[in-house]
């Protein structure tokens, strides 16, 4: 299903990346096409981010990522960025 696989992490990246570019190319084609163009790649650039699903409404499924991949039955996704470790102090040498 599209739905589901536009709240996987592959399907989340993909929105952002094509989001992301649509508001570059939009941008600097400097013409008022291109702005709209910038506008619209906003929503997907926005959805992809905040895990959010705009097309799940037409099927009658919740909008929020997290509850429409429960409702589907999917395997929770991890986050975005799987692998990235933040120091969980961070050590100060005052001299």
């Amino acid at each position: 299903m599209v739905v589901g696989f536009m709240t996987s992490r592959t399907g989340r990246w993909l929105r952002i990346v094509t989001g992301a570019g649509m508001v570059l190319g939009g941008l600097t084609s400097g013409t008022s096409r291109g702005a709209a163009v910038a506008l619209v790649g906003l929503a997907p650039l926005i959805a992809g981010t905040l895990d959010l699903c705009l097309m799940a409404p037409l099927f009658g499924l919740p909008i929020r990522g997290e509850a429409l991949r429960r409702q589907l039955g999917v395997e929770e996704e991890a986050p975005l960025l799987e692998g990235l470790q933040y120091p969980a102090t961070r050590s100060t040498t005052i001299h």
